[in-house]
């Protein structure tokens, strides 16, 4: 008779596969979609254009607070459709944000068969893991993000062209559909490096007449799911398709910056940890073995993504996403490949050192929730005035069940070359999770512009939330957040006449009135920022 809960005495099996390893990754896409405002930044700026295509149906138009909205129409459409499945359950925000989940976890996905096809099943699980364990991703993916499409289209193309050999049909199928999802997705220029892998591909088939079948096949399919977006707005609103086209020939127009491959090289150490150093040793120790297909293809994706970056995007976190997929290929091999003394270093640094994070996690809440060490209480108060802390059950709960889950692990994990990997991953995501549930309402209270919205609302007349107002200095996010939070859409100041103006800015010139005999009635900043403020001024 099998014992009660034997298997916590057990514990994981090493290399985690199946529903086990799908739980892990579930967990890492789940933790940090839910219980926070649309913040600062590119969150709030896509949850708003998705909000308003599922508000005002034109899914053939972008909009961002009312005013053209530049870019590809695919993540907007899979945000409307999360929006309206699932809106009457949640917060409009947090089902709009699970579309990132969705193209995180078909990224996980690709990434999975990707490395199963070049490497192998005893290495397939590694990929993913790498990618999920990456520093630079953890934020990104947990935002409403179109270049999450990217990294999808990236993973399974990849996966796709890797079965070029023993799978055809199934190679054009993924890549025609990696393409076309690519370029709705994430726009012109995060779809070149995919383009380029097609005479690599070539190249490295085995049988290149059916190689090159295959890949015409793929570039077919991509042509004919991509094509009628640009099509249909072309015909409907050429002045619409011309200023998208613009928009995304621009980057393309700019010259190669080698001060720009710099600085994303330089970036990789950190946003890349600790897949790059992996992807390096990998090289050196197979470097007898570069040409074989299994190394060979994310290489060319990773330099070709690379020189891409300099050569159309200002080194910034968000494109270098784009560098990640290839660099967890390559660092697969090098996984198994660890010698021991590394291994146990790795593993030993993963488990002290998410031990502590989650240990002053636990502090932290403790002087959030119950005022408990006094000093750092106080100093939790002075960072974001007017935040008060509250003991919520679910929340604490959650924070017990990701702590115990560590312990557990750290506990029954069987020594073996993926130990140090699934240290380092599973804990990257208990303490995302433990953080999410314990003192994200610290940061969410601080990072939304919830707080600044209502007040410019309760500061205008209740008549005037259906008028005019004009703003100067707001940023597309600040923009967004009002149309969100409030359902106020802001006009460019000049355009139109208004009585009122919400001016935005860091410094007093920035916020003086123009002229015309404004008057101040109200100003104000998010909690606990001090150099961004804002006033509302009426003529």
């Amino acid at each position: 008779m099998t014992e009660p809960f034997a298997f916590l005495r057990r514990g994981i099996r090493l290399p985690p596969g199946g529903w086990v390893l799908a739980a892990m990754l579930a967990f890492y896409v789940l933790a940090g979609l839910f219980g926070r405002d649309p913040w600062k930044g590119e969150d709030a700026i896509h949850i708003n254009t998705a909000w308003q295509m599922l508000q005002g149906g034109d899914w053939l138009r972008p909009m961002l607070a009312g005013r053209p909205f530049h870019e590809p129409p695919l993540f907007y459409w899979s945000g409307a459709v999360t929006g309206f499945l699932f809106g009457g359950l949640i917060p409009a925000h947090e089902a709009i944000r699970l579309a990132s989940g969705i193209w995180i976890t078909l990224t996980l996905i690709g990434l999975y068969y990707a490395g199963r096809e070049l490497y192998g099943n005893d290495s397939a699980a590694a990929s993913p893991l790498l990618l999920a364990g990456c520093v630079g991703l953890l934020l990104h993916a947990h935002d409403a993000q179109p270049m999450l499409i990217a990294l999808a289209a990236y993973t399974c193309g990849l996966g796709g062209l890797a079965t070029i050999g023993r799978k055809p049909r199934l190679t054009g199928i993924f890549y025609g559909l990696s393409l076309a999802a690519c370029l709705l997705g994430a726009g012109i220029a995060p779809t070149l490096p995919l383009l380029a892998m097609a005479p690599v591909a070539w190249w490295l088939a085995p049988d290149r007449r059916k190689g090159l079948q295959t890949l015409l096949i793929g570039l077919g399919i991509g042509a004919l799911l991509a094509l009628p977006w640009p099509l249909l707005l072309y015909i409907q609103y050429p002045a619409r398709f011309h200023a998208w086209l613009a928009t995304e020939l621009a980057p393309l127009l700019t010259p190669f910056s080698l001060f720009g491959l710099g600085r994303f090289s330089a970036m990789l150490p950190w946003f890349a940890f600790p897949a790059l150093p992996l992807a390096l040793w990998t090289l050196w120790s197979k470097r007898r073995q570069l040409r074989a297909p299994s190394l060979a293809l994310p290489l060319a994706m990773l330099l070709a993504t690379l020189l891409l970056l300099a050569w159309a995007f200002r080194p910034r976190e968000l494109p270098a996403l784009l560098l990640l997929p290839s660099i967890a290929l390559l660092a697969t091999p090098g996984v198994l490949a660890l010698r021991r003394g590394a291994a146990s270093a790795f593993d030993w640094f993963a488990m002290m050192f998410f031990s502590l994070f989650v240990t002053l996690l636990w502090v932290a809440w403790s002087a959030m929730a119950l005022g408990v060490p006094e000093r750092l209480a106080k100093r939790v108060t002075v960072l974001r005035p007017g935040f008060v802390g509250q003991v919520d059950l679910i929340d604490v709960s959650i924070g017990v069940a990701a702590t115990l889950w560590w312990i557990w692990l750290i506990a029954t994990a069987p020594r073996s070359p993926y130990r140090s990997l699934t240290h380092w991953t599973m804990g990257f995501t208990t303490a995302w999770l433990a953080a999410t549930a314990l003192i994200l309402p610290w940061f969410d209270y601080g990072k939304s512009y919830r707080p600044v919205a209502e007040a410019v609302a309760r500061a205008l007349p209740s008549d005037e939330l259906q008028h005019c107002l004009a703003e100067r200095g707001l940023t597309e996010t600040q923009r967004a957040s009002f149309d969100y939070f409030v359902n106020i859409e802001p006009v460019e100041y000049g355009s139109k006449r208004c009585d009122w103006l919400i001016v935005g800015g860091n410094s007093m010139a920035d916020l003086r009135a123009p002229d015309g005999g404004w008057q101040k009635v109200w100003e104000g900043n998010r909690p606990g920022e001090r150099k961004e403020k804002f006033r509302l001024y009426r003529r």
